[in-house]
């Protein structure tokens, strides 16, 4: 089953089970993925969902740090729910040393020696590692090993 339509599958649960919260949150998924595929007339792969998920969870943590700092909690927790129906379709994240790992190899592939070399660094990581880790992470630790 691909991922496009497990989503489908899990709106039409939401609305069985009539899960408001989880149905807004799907939906807003599958408007993304439609606006995609309509923008670029393409058909969208599990990859390019994937994508697609990690940049409305980037939102999502941007909007629950700015929501925090004002003092509205209930719509942080709007936000935090949101994100965790959201994570359902990811893939299982990396661990820390799995991703130390992975920087190493690609490190040595490219050998690099110098923060100069980090976006053939990342040219490498990148597609391994993509909703597999938070990708701003995985730059501070490639900047770090590289200084």
């Amino acid at each position: 089953m691909t991922l496009k339509q497990q989503i489908t599958d899990d709106m039409k649960s939401a609305m069985r089970a009539k899960e408001t919260a989880r149905l807004g949150a799907i939906r807003l998924l599958l408007a993304a993925m439609k606006q995609r595929e309509v923008d670029e007339r393409i058909e969208l792969s599990d990859t390019d969902i994937i994508a697609i998920i990690e940049k409305m969870n980037k939102q999502r943590r941007d909007s629950i740090s700015q929501y925090e700092a004002a003092g509205r909690q209930e719509l942080a927790d709007v936000e935090k729910f949101e994100m965790s129906v959201l994570q359902n379709y990811l893939p299982q994240a990396f661990t820390e040393a799995e991703v130390m790992a992975e920087i190493d190899a690609a490190i040595a592939a490219a050998g690099a020696s110098s923060a100069q070399d980090m976006g053939k660094v990342m040219a490498i990581v990148k597609p391994k590692l993509v909703g597999r880790a938070d990708m701003s992470k995985v730059s501070g630790l490639i900047k770090a090993r590289l200084a």
